[in-house]
């Protein structure tokens, strides 16, 4: 059935929000192991409050590398400094680091690793659902609500980075609300910004800073009418970031996929390697579900797939198109497993997802981002789209 005239708003979170240091913690700690053990197991969370960070979880190595807990928690610092956290409650140096990381229960080693009998292959690292999903409604195919939160944070956060903007700091959420006639955005309706800042700074000064940022993000004459441009709209917001609030890894999963456009199969991400189909059949069916509209087989398409713990290929792909496909939806399921080994260990080959690429996908989405030459956001490549079409039609 056609989409109906109807408004749709999305979230994002900046960089200094609590639950993304701690993602970002969590994926420095991921990228430290996997690069000295690209098949290191690792599965870290962090927790984050008043001048505290608390890291947990389970790690391997199979080619005896080392990683210390001095280490990691100099990974938590640096991030916490690159962030730019050097507030009294909350600061990269004079914050207490705890860590709790310990050996992989040989339980679940046994099931992911490749061997003998039952689990001859490589097998998922659980069992679970993960959805990817592509829409044709932007450039980057993904929801224009959320791809205009994240491009807001990420601009401010650049004002701020560069020096010229002393009066913001970390801590930072965007929300925009969409007109959409039929799947198309049409207009704002809304803009919401709630940024901290330094003591003294007036609501109506950081309304005239981030106005401009506004008007560069969205399309022309899109800017929302005075009432409805809310900027900090509880008044002051000084103390913030984990200070303010604690911080979890995983919290911020809508952020992390299609703002609430698109099913999401509840696991996080940061803080899990490639093993992890969590993460990874994740990456997996955003490139395939982004190949499909890409390829122009469909305006839009959401992809699902099912694992059990230790078992190599996937229970089910199911292909949706929502209404828009151009082919038989069982076809295009069909060519994709043709075209793409879903299991872990094929997802990490094709996607080349052994590699320390994970930090920077731990603000700002894991999806809509640019693939770069050093491996990062490989899932979002279009690569596959003559190939497709070739099978399918």
């Amino acid at each position: 059935m056609p989409l109906k005239s109807h408004e749709f708003t999305s979230e994002s979170v900046a960089e200094g929000h609590p639950d993304k240091v701690a993602d970002q913690i969590s994926d420095a700690v991921v990228d430290l192991f996997l690069s000295r053990d690209p098949s290191a197991k690792v599965a870290v969370e962090t927790l984050c409050t008043t001048n505290l960070v608390v890291l947990a979880g389970e790690v391997r190595t199979k080619n005896g590398a080392v990683i210390t807990h001095d280490e990691m928690n100099a990974a938590a610092r640096a991030v916490v400094k690159k962030i730019g956290y050097e507030q009294e409650g909350f600061h990269w140096e004079k914050m207490t680091v705890q860590n709790y990381v310990h050996g992989q229960s040989a339980e679940i080693a046994q099931g992911v690793e490749e061997g003998e009998g039952l689990f001859k292959e490589e097998g998922a690292g659980d069992q679970g659902i993960m959805f990817g999903y592509a829409t044709n409604e932007t450039p980057e195919l993904m929801p224009a609500t959320l791809v205009y939160s994240h491009q807001i944070l990420e601009r401010l956060a650049e004002m701020r980075h560069s020096g010229n903007h002393p009066e913001l700091e970390p801590d930072a959420k965007s929300q925009v609300t969409l007109r959409y006639e039929g799947s198309r955005p049409v207009g704002v309706n809304a803009v919401v910004v709630s940024h901290q800042h330094k003591k003294g700074v007036s609501q109506d000064a950081l309304r005239e800073i981030i106005r401009p940022v506004i008007k560069s993000v969205l399309p022309e004459g899109w800017f929302p009418p005075e009432d409805k441009f809310y900027v900090n709209p509880t008044g002051s917001f000084y103390i913030g970031g984990p200070d303010g609030d604690s911080g979890l890894t995983g919290r911020k999963i809508i952020v992390d996929t299609y703002g609430g456009a698109a099913p999401h199969g509840g696991g996080a991400f940061s803080g899990k390697d490639p093993s992890k189909v969590d993460r990874s059949a994740a990456y997996a069916t955003r490139y395939l579900a982004k190949n499909v509209v890409a390829s122009g087989l469909a305006d839009r398409c959401t992809i699902q797939v099912s694992y059990a713990i230790g078992v190599a290929q996937p229970l089910s792909i199911y292909v949706d198109t929502h209404g828009t496909g151009k082919a038989d939806e069982a076809r295009i399921a069909a060519a994709l497993r043709e075209l793409f080994d879903l299991s872990p260990k094929g997802i990490r080959t094709h996607l080349k997802l052994s590699a320390p690429i994970y930090s920077p996908t731990a603000a700002y989405g894991h999806f809509g981002r640019k693939p770069g030459t050093d491996g990062t956001f490989s899932w979002e490549k279009t690569d596959l789209g003559d190939a497709l079409k070739r099978l399918v039609n």
